[in-house]
């Protein structure tokens, strides 16, 4: 119910259209490599193909910084919703690796955009949280939630902050 009513928020579907329609990340070489090289790492179980690593981090990186959320975030999101399957269906029909609803395509009159391209989804998913992250006043609890479909509830949150501090937050 709650994912059906984002749908009706014209301020997300304001934030997406933004989103769609522009794009980079890192302000230093330096901090790109040791970003990249650390999180390569942590991602090689999932991601054993090294191109497809830096490729995927590069972009949610890029996507993480334009919408203001902490990358580390995004993958404890990816990892939860989709387990960093690129083509995840989930039962209620969300697509790719943060899992977001097509009918997001329809309300922004961009129905050919594919959601399992790994660009396209994250820039869908990274605007999404960081929507809910203002919605809820910079509350990550509520936001992730939101994001879930799951509001009021602790379970989604849980999961995604437990997956953050085991694996994906900078040490």
């Amino acid at each position: 119910a709650e994912r059906a009513d984002q749908r009706e928020d014209p301020a997300l579907r304001a934030a997406l259209a933004e989103a769609v329609a522009e794009a980079e990340s890192f302000e230093h070489r330096f901090d790109a490599e040791v970003w990249l090289m650390d999180m390569a790492q942590r991602l090689r179980p999932r991601m054993p193909d090294r191109e497809d690593r830096l490729r995927l981090l590069r972009l949610v990186h890029a996507e993480a910084k334009r919408a203001d959320v902490p990358p580390e975030l995004v993958l404890a999101v990816i990892e939860v919703e989709s387990g960093f399957e690129r083509f995840a269906i989930s039962s209620a029909g969300a697509r790719g690796l943060m899992q977001v609803m097509p009918f997001w395509l329809d309300e922004l009159g961009r129905p050919e955009d594919n959601l399992f391209d790994i660009a396209t989804n994250l820039r869908y998913g990274c605007t999404i949280l960081a929507h809910y992250l203002d919605v809820a006043d910079g509350q990550w609890y509520p936001a992730l939630a939101r994001y879930n479909g799951s509001f009021g509830q602790a379970w989604y949150p849980d999961r995604v902050f437990a997956a953050l501090e085991a694996r994906w937050y900078a040490q």
